[in-house]
């Protein structure tokens, strides 16, 4: 039996298809859902440039307090998606909990699955870049390599 679900998303282009795999097993089940989005850390190029124009102190608060800004934007940004895409406040009632967390993606959602003690992962076979070539998106394949929770995975390819 299914409790509870976390559905990992990209917030890409097939966000919205994968959550709607997510709400259709947590209202079977009656399960509770929480929703995960990683942000990568900045690459060793990005981090060059802000060093480059950015003295040690601004670079600092930006990497404390900035963080935190753009975290909490795009949480908010995952909400207002939600609320746009679900349409019923049943829907809402649903989602216990809403993570943005910065880190590589795979570890972040098996993170968050651990620390939730969840009974199911759900996630899109692709990221939104991804080619049709690729049979399973890097995040994906992890997971189902990595996870000790089960995973439904949705596929993409004929979404595309």
């Amino acid at each position: 039996m299914l409790r509870s679900i976390l559905y990992a998303t990209d917030l890409g282009l097939y966000a919205p298809y994968v959550l709607q795999h997510a709400l259709s097993l947590a209202k079977a089940f009656r399960a509770e859902l929480h929703v995960v989005h990683a942000v990568e850390p900045l690459g060793l190029f990005a981090e060059s440039v802000l060093q480059t124009y950015l003295d040690e102190k601004t670079l600092q608060e930006l990497r404390s307090k900035g963080l935190t800004t753009v975290m909490a934007s795009i949480e908010q940004r995952v909400m207002e998606g939600f609320r746009d895409e679900m349409g019923e406040a049943q829907d809402m009632r649903i989602v216990r909990s809403v993570r943005v967390a910065q880190g590589d993606p795979a570890q972040v959602i098996l993170e968050e699955a651990r620390k939730l003690g969840v009974d199911l992962l759900v996630v899109g076979s692709h990221s939104h870049g991804a080619t049709q070539d690729i049979p399973l998106g890097r995040t994906a394949a992890r997971l189902l390599q990595l996870s000790d929770t089960p995973v439904y995975l949705v596929p993409m390819l004929q979404h595309r």
